[in-house]
């Protein structure tokens, strides 16, 4: 490996041994291994030296951003000396088109970093998974997050990219036209390969107008069937709901314990909805048709806000959920399950879960983005855990991608496959559909050096 680094002049490489463990996990809780060196192209055509230079010496190569995935995509699992290849370098916003509401960034560049320069010109990148993860690494795993239910997810956001492949060649995919009906979609192609087709180096990305009208609402059920059915008529309606999460009685409780400082919310099912209008009147006709809605299945304490402070202390709850829940076990680390559903299976599914939580004597809690089907539960767990306990959790996991996948869903809405869920996507989809996934990586990855060990098997 030393003799690859040397083969790089002008490359920032490093061996330091806490950045190659840093390298190697990311915040996923599965098994980590890290690389042998951590290389840092300033560019494109630096991506491609590295990629050839890897592909001729057999070197495994996995692209890193952020490092804020989920599902042990960055852990260098394949027995070769393998690198990590980290685009923090390219992270400039390289042009900006008002007219076109486009921007293209560097695969580097954060969301927050992107919206933070986006600063002045009305315009915004609304997808937001929660984590500050890198554009790139959004675009590798298909994520998406709160406010999908209007805006879409990545798949919806990227316009086009640049791709550097196996054989370090430069693709562009897309364009910067609003449509295309030339070829075949190679933005799909790329789109949650999760770095196993090529590395991603560049993307134009649309943006949308900041709402000029915002307004915040929570509200409560006797149960998690009715909040979900309430977010169905709301949909059905046609109320333009901007974010709806739902979040189930022990992620309440697990909130209050936690803000010490903030009244007690009352610990059952809640829906916490904001909406985006551009007059006051039309924020109040979409308030009081979805009050309509959820009044109808029983809700009560309907509050709603405009002011930002209003609308960032009705939505602490929901924003907190992440730490209120790992301190449910000091010390612990969160492991986040990642599960969607058909919309008119949310109900049923979500309060099996919930079930299964309590009936096993887990400690975790559920929430969701109610507004697609996509619901996760964080189940804090212990370096000094009994195997017993995460054989449970493990367990539950299986039941809980089971129970999504008889009704018609996925094992994964926004974090990918990486290798958590190699197994739950043979059961998603049948032996010939893996297999012309595996044929497309083969293709284009004949060697197995672009993040190898993940999605699914090379041999099988």
């Amino acid at each position: 490996m030393l003799s690859l680094a040397s083969s790089l002049p002008g490359f920032t490489t490093s061996s330091n041994p806490s950045l190659l463990q840093q390298h190697g996990k990311g915040e996923s809780h599965h098994p980590s291994a890290p690389p042998c060196l951590v290389c840092s192209p300033a560019d494109t055509s630096q991506v491609q030296a590295l990629v050839r230079l890897c592909g001729e010496h057999g070197v495994p190569v996995v692209p890193h951003g952020a490092g804020t995935s989920l599902e042990g995509h960055l852990s260098h699992l394949d027995p070769r000396p393998s690198i990590s290849l980290s685009l923090n370098n390219l992270a400039a916003l390289a042009s900006l088109s008002v007219p076109s509401r486009t921007a293209t960034a560097g695969a580097g560049l954060t969301r927050l970093s992107l919206n933070e320069q986006l600063r002045g010109t009305g315009l915004h990148f609304s997808v937001d998974p929660g984590a500050d993860a890198s554009l790139g690494g959004m675009a590798a795993c298909a994520a998406s997050g709160t406010s999908a239910v209007r805006y879409g997810t990545m798949r919806d956001a990227v316009r086009a990219m640049t791709v550097v492949t196996a054989g370090g060649e430069q693709v562009n995919t897309g364009s910067l036209a609003s449509k295309s009906a030339a070829g075949y979609d190679l933005n799909a192609l790329y789109m949650g390969s999760e770095g196993t087709l090529g590395v991603i180096t560049e993307l134009t990305l649309n943006l949308h107008p900041l709402p000029s009208h915002v307004s915040s609402a929570v509200t409560v059920f006797p149960s998690l069937s009715a909040a979900s059915k309430s977010v169905v008529d709301m949909l059905l309606l046609g109320v333009p709901l901007a974010k709806v999460e739902i979040l189930d009685r022990s992620a309440i409780r697990a909130f209050n314990a936690y803000a010490a400082n903030v009244p007690d919310l009352r610990e059952a099912p809640t829906l916490f909805l904001e909406f985006h209008g551009i007059s006051e009147e039309e924020l109040a006709a979409q308030v009081a048709m979805a009050k309509d809605a959820c009044e109808g299945h029983g809700s009560s304490e309907f509050e709603f806000a405009a002011g930002e402070r209003e609308r960032r202390e009705l939505w602490a709850a929901r924003h907190g959920t992440y730490y209120a829940s790992v301190r449910l076990r000091p010390g612990a680390g969160g492991v986040v399950t990642d599960a969607c559903v058909p919309l008119e299976h949310l109900a049923e599914v979500i309060e099996e879960t919930a079930a299964d939580i309590e009936r096993e004597q887990i400690v975790g809690t559920v929430f969701g983005h109610a507004g697609d089907g996509n619901f996760h539960c964080i189940l804090p767990v212990r370096e000094d855990d009994p195997a017993d306990y995460l054989a449970k959790i493990e367990a539950f996991n299986g039941r809980l991608i089971e129970r999504t996948l008889a009704k018609g869903g996925t094992c994964s809405g926004e974090h990918g496959v990486g290798s958590g869920k190699m197994l739950y996507l043979k059961q998603q989809y049948n032996a010939p559909t893996v297999g012309v996934m595996r044929a497309v990586k083969k293709a284009l990855d004949p060697k197995n050096i672009m993040n190898p060990g993940k999605i699914f098997s090379w041999d099988e």
